[in-house]
């Protein structure tokens, strides 16, 4: 996983963020993905992580069960 893959991602969820269930589905699903990627040995794992928090700036409603 690059930087960039992780920006291509967060565009899509800015674009998707009126619907909060993908939107936070999507967000979800790319932080097990930074996270799987970190473990494997990412080459930035500091960098994948920050930029992957970037999606708490898009507002969208987040529920947590």
């Amino acid at each position: 996983m690059t930087i960039d893959d992780v920006q291509e991602r967060i565009e899509v969820i800015r674009q998707i963020a009126l619907d909060d269930e993908v939107a936070h589905g999507m967000e979800d699903e790319l932080y097990i993905d930074v996270l799987e990627a970190i473990a494997n040995g990412a080459d930035n794992p500091e960098k994948l992580a920050s930029e992957a928090l970037k999606t708490k700036d898009i507002e969208f409603y987040r529920w947590c069960g």
